[in-house]
C-alpha cells in the first residue's frame, strides 16, 4: 500500500505528515478505532487549517500530560498521534508564525 508524505523518521518511527510545520522527537501513530474514541471524550485545545491543502491540524487535551494530533486531508481521512503536551507546547510557536496555516475559530 502507497503512502503520501513522509511516514517515517530516519530512526524508522512515526512522523507528522509534511504539511504540519513542526516536527516531534517522540510522537505515536494511533489506530483510526482509537484516535477516534480518544478524542471524542478529549477537550480540543486548538484547531487549525493549512491554506493551500486544506488539511487540518487539531490539538485535543488527552490526559494531563499527553495530546491528541488529529491531521485530517481535504477528502476527510483522519490519521492521529499521541505526543507529550510539553514536546506540543515547545512547537506550537512554530505553526503559530507559519504563514499557511491558519487557527479556526
Amino acid at each position: 500500500m502507497g503512502s503520501h508524505g513522509r511516514t517515517a523518521s530516519t530512526a524508522g518511527g512515526p512522523r507528522l505528515p509534511d504539511a504540519v510545520p513542526f516536527d516531534l522527537t517522540t510522537v505515536t501513530r494511533l489506530s483510526w478505532e482509537l484516535g477516534s474514541q480518544v478524542v471524542s471524550d478529549a477537550t480540543r485545545l486548538s484547531e487549525w487549517e493549512h491554506a493551500t491543502s486544506g488539511r487540518r491540524l487539531a490539538v485535543y487535551d488527552a490526559t494531563d500530560h499527553t495530546v491528541v494530533l488529529g491531521v485530517r486531508t481535504p477528502v476527510g481521512r483522519e490519521r492521529f498521534f499521541g505526543a507529550t503536551k510539553h514536546d506540543v507546547d515547545a512547537k506550537r510557536s512554530r505553526l503559530r508564525d507559519a504563514e499557511n496555516w491558519r487557527r479556526c475559530e
